[in-house]
């Protein structure tokens, strides 16, 4: 028997490729976390040290909000005494740090990175504040979101409009 080939319509042949999403399987789902892993090694010794300094107090903070209370775990937070005012170089390290180390702790919310924060910044001797508000507008459902502020600049937690602030949680 004879087998006859006939040309495949360009269109035909692209209605049955799988979509890019559905060809990636396996291995190929890895790759990102090995690329920040790559990332991770590519860091001075410094930075590496301080990302996990970051990723203990994330981790940490994170396990307390999950076996304790939100207010023993600020009081445990808080209990350092810091009183100046931080420069724009380390409210950006910390902001780095804590965002990098909460990609590798599992349900690190805005709450937990806020504290974490709170805390590194006030080993530093640098006060902060903890911002919590609720998003307007949004009918029966309550969304709540929780900042780091140090001296007016928002340093964890992105943009607060949209949101009706709530309370300040200071490091006393």
């Amino acid at each position: 028997m004879r087998y006859l080939s006939r040309q495949v319509p360009q269109r035909d042949t692209a209605l049955r490729q799988k979509p890019a999403m559905e060809k990636t399987s396996g291995p190929a789902k890895r790759r990102p976390g090995r690329r920040g892993l790559a990332r991770v090694f590519s860091l001075s010794g410094s930075e590496i040290v301080f990302l996990g300094h970051c990723l203990l107090a994330v981790a940490a903070v994170r396990l307390g909000l999950t076996f304790l209370s939100y207010n023993r775990v600020r009081s445990l937070v808080t209990r350092l005494d810091a009183r100046q005012c931080a420069s724009m170089g380390e409210l950006r390290r910390v902001a780095w740090g804590v965002a990098a180390a909460a990609r590798f702790v599992p349900r690190a919310t805005c709450l937990t990175q806020a504290l974490s924060g709170q805390y590194l910044l006030a080993r530093q001797g640098n006060q902060s504040d903890i911002r919590i508000g609720i998003e307007r507008g949004t009918g029966q459902q309550l969304k709540a979101h929780a900042w780091l502020v140090s001296d007016k600049h928002i340093v964890l937690g992105g943009s607060v409009e949209g949101f009706a602030h709530l309370v300040d949680h200071g490091n006393r």
